[in-house]
């Protein structure tokens, strides 16, 4: 599903953010991204999002090379993907409805398809009761469930979140985790970056661990 070859990222001022990486994530596998902060994590969602480029080396996602993809193809690439946020990225001139509804709106869905899959979406994250309130009076766990519902309202191959526990109790985070592995279980690949070792450990699934840039450790458990 998702391979990067020898990923090198150089950012201005010479920094490498990973080095020489190799990764391999199956089709419908749910793993954990972890190591200390500026480890890489974050950089590696990027760029399998195309957010960001490669310096040097190969990602394919589906055997398609996205490495130099060009970027009217982006939006087309990201139709597969779902992708959440620590800080939700949520828009607050806009009620929870339409903020999940953005992706089916810029992808063209007509109006019947998208209030039957916001709803469903919302339903999903237990948030159904809450469609048309504002982002700013909801908890921070609520928000992030917003954002989760908004990842994968148009029921995408690939969902990834970085740090999306982050600022979350445990209780709350323990929640959201359940919500990724359902999400899972229906054969969505599922790539969490994540500094909480204990929490990911309780999931029972595959754990990478970068350290400066680079892939030191990967485990099944």
């Amino acid at each position: 599903m998702i391979e990067m070859q020898n990923i090198t990222k150089r950012y201005p001022g010479n920094r490498e953010a990973l080095t020489h990486l190799n990764l391999t994530i199956e089709q419908g596998e749910m793993a954990f991204l972890t190591g200390p902060s500026g480890a890489g994590k974050s950089t590696l969602l990027k760029l399998i999002a195309a957010i960001e480029r490669p310096t040097r080396g190969q990602i394919f996602i589906n055997r398609k090379n996205i490495t130099r993809i060009p970027k009217r193809k982006v939006p087309s690439l990201r139709r597969h993907m779902g992708v959440v946020f620590q800080d939700h990225h949520l828009l607050h001139d806009r009620n929870v409805f339409d903020n999940v509804s953005l992706p089916l709106q810029i992808a063209g869905f007509a109006q019947v398809d998208i209030n039957r899959r916001v709803r469903a979406a919302l339903d999903k994250v237990d948030l159904l009761d809450k469609e048309q309130m504002m982002p700013i009076t909801l908890s921070g766990g609520e928000q992030q469930r917003v954002g989760i519902a908004r990842a994968v309202v148009h029921k995408p191959a690939i969902l990834l979140a970085d740090e999306p526990t982050g600022n979350l109790d445990p209780e709350l985070s323990a929640e959201i985790m359940r919500l990724f592995s359902e999400f899972n279980q229906v054969g969505v690949t599922v790539l969490i970056a994540s500094h909480d070792l204990e929490l990911i450990k309780r999931m029972q699934k595959r754990i990478i661990r970068l350290c400066a840039g680079e892939c030191v450790d990967s485990q099944s458990l």
